[in-house]
C-alpha cells in the first residue's frame, strides 16, 4: 500500500521526504518540511505515529484500521495541538459512494422484519485485523438507521447483532457484501476492489485536501462536492 501511494503521490506532483519503517521517534520530523503525514502502518504502531505528528504540527491522513480504542484520544490530542486529522477505514472514492448506498438502504429496510441482514468481507492472507475497518463501518451504518440493531458480532450473532463474515483468500485486494434474506428472496450491495490503487488514490486526495486545515475530518468532508 505505501509503495501505490508514494507512486500515486509523485504523479501527482508531490515530494516524499520521508518513508517510515521504523519507531517514529528516531526521526526529527520538525526539520524535514513536511506538509502531510499518511499513516497505513500496524494497529499496534499508528497511535503513536499519529499523535507523535500532531505534536510536530503534522496533519495526519490515516488508514490504518484495527486501533480504534484509542481513536478519542487521538482526536482529542489533534484539537489540543491545533492539528489536522482524517480516518477512514477505506479511502477509496468508490467505496465511500458504497457507504452512502449502504445507508440509504439501511433506511428502507428498517422495519422490515422478513429480512435478516448479513455483512461479509473477503481480503488477502496478509491482513491483519478481522474483521476489516470498512465492514465495521458498514455494521455502525446500519445499527444507527435499523431500531433492532445494536451491535455486530464476528461469525454468529444473536438477533440483536449484525453477523459479520471475514474471510482471507491470496491475491484478494478487498470484496465487501451487504445482504437482507428472507424466505422468498434477498437483496445485496457489493464492493470489490480490482487493486489496491483506489485505496491509494484516494489517501492522496485526503491529503492534498488536509493541508493547512486544523481539526478533525472525514472522507465526506473530501468527497462533500460528490456525496
Amino acid at each position: 500500500m505505501g509503495k501505490t501511494i508514494e507512486e500515486i503521490a509523485k504523479n501527482r506532483g508531490h515530494e516524499i521526504v520521508l518513508k517510515l519503517e521504523e519507531d517514529i521517534t528516531n526521526y526529527e520530523l520538525e526539520k524535514m518540511n513536511i506538509d502531510v503525514a499518511i499513516d497505513f502502518s500496524i494497529p499496534e504502531a499508528a497511535f503513536k505515529n499519529i499523535t507523535t505528528c500532531f505534536k510536530k504540527n503534522i496533519p495526519v491522513v490515516c488508514g490504518t484500521t484495527g486501533w480504534l480504542d484509542d481513536y478519542e484520544k487521538a482526536t482529542e490530542i489533534c484539537k489540543k495541538e491545533n492539528s489536522g486529522f482524517i480516518y477512514a477505514s477505506n479511502f477509496s472514492v468508490g467505496v465511500n459512494l458504497f457507504f452512502e448506498l449502504n445507508k440509504k438502504l439501511a433506511q428502507m429496510m428498517n422495519g422490515m422484519d422478513d429480512y435478516a441482514v448479513e455483512i461479509e468481507e473477503i481480503h488477502h492472507t496478509q491482513k491483519q485485523d478481522a474483521p476489516s475497518g470498512t465492514a465495521i463501518s458498514l455494521a455502525q451504518q446500519i445499527i444507527t438507521e435499523n431500531d433492532k440493531k445494536e451491535h455486530w458480532q464476528l461469525d454468529q450473532a444473536e438477533d440483536d447483532e449484525i453477523p459479520i463474515k471475514a474471510k482471507r483468500i491470496s491475491d484478494v485486494n478487498g470484496t465487501h457484501t451487504v445482504s437482507y434474506k428472507s424466505n422468498v428472496d434477498s437483496i445485496e450491495i457489493m464492493h470489490t476492489a480490482h487493486s489496491r490503487e483506489g485505496f491509494a488514490i484516494g489517501a492522496v486526495m485526503a491529503a492534498e485536501w488536509l493541508e493547512d486545515k486544523k481539526g478533525v475530518f472525514t472522507m465526506k468532508d473530501v468527497l462533500a462536492n460528490h456525496l
